[in-house]
């Protein structure tokens, strides 16, 4: 198994938050998406150049577990993975999100690969895999 991983740290930002304090349900995806992004642009690949490449990752499934809350000003560590063998015409990628190694929410993101052009699904395209150095 190869597995490319990232920890990104983020602070909960009071737009975060709802009247309590509490992170919104909502925000996790959007952390994800902050752990998507850097663990793609530490691996060559920053999601600008792979749009520039004309191609794109249109998110298709989604999933949270919510294990505790998280307050607003907690800094929190989103760990961000790819099994990079199990690679198709979609794309997983794994989050855990930690306070103080307390899991706070875990999940993933289903995307697939699509042509900004036709709005098609393609293969996994050649800067992908070059970027990751793998062969599929």
């Amino acid at each position: 198994m190869s597995i490319l991983s990232l920890n990104t740290n983020i602070r909960v930002r009071y737009a975060d938050t709802d009247k309590m304090g509490v992170v919104y349900n909502s925000v996790y995806l959007v952390y994800f998406e902050v752990g998507r992004t850097e663990l793609m642009r530490a691996n060559n690949l920053p999601y600008t150049e792979f749009e520039k490449a004309g191609f794109h990752l249109p998110l298709i499934e989604a999933k949270v577990l919510f294990k505790k809350a998280a307050y607003y000003d907690d800094l929190l560590s989103i760990n961000s993975k790819i099994d990079t063998e199990k690679i198709s015409a979609r794309l997983q990628f794994d989050y855990v999100i930690l306070r103080d190694d307390i899991v706070i929410a875990e999940g993933y993101t289903i995307h697939s690969f699509m042509n900004s052009i036709t709005k098609k699904a393609v293969k996994p395209p050649d800067i992908f895999l070059k970027a990751l150095r793998l062969k599929i």
